[in-house]
């Protein structure tokens, strides 16, 4: 749930995050796009860093556009954003 300090852009990003199905990802950029901001992608990624329900609100279906995993601000970092998208049948090195 946003805290009363989230901003209207960081709630618009979690609802879009909330958006892509299990098993799916979305890149920055694209996540940009579909909330109105295309040239936001970073505003995204920074967004994502301070989703206060990192697992209930998927960010780790949110990846690089060069298509590497990314960032992942939940607890247990990278290790833990790879092993959910493994769950999900999505495999990084």
């Amino acid at each position: 749930m946003p805290n009363n300090k989230s901003t209207q852009f960081q709630k618009d990003v979690w609802e879009a995050i909330d958006k892509i199905p299990f098993g799916e990802t979305r890149t920055y950029k694209e996540l940009a796009s579909s909330i109105g901001h295309p040239k936001a992608y970073r505003a995204v990624a920074n967004a994502c860093g301070k989703n206060p329900n990192p697992v209930s609100t998927p960010c780790h279906r949110v990846i690089s556009s060069d298509g590497t995993i990314g960032g992942y601000s939940g607890k247990g970092g990278i290790k833990k954003k790879k092993a959910l998208l493994k769950k999900e049948g999505i495999l990084f090195d």
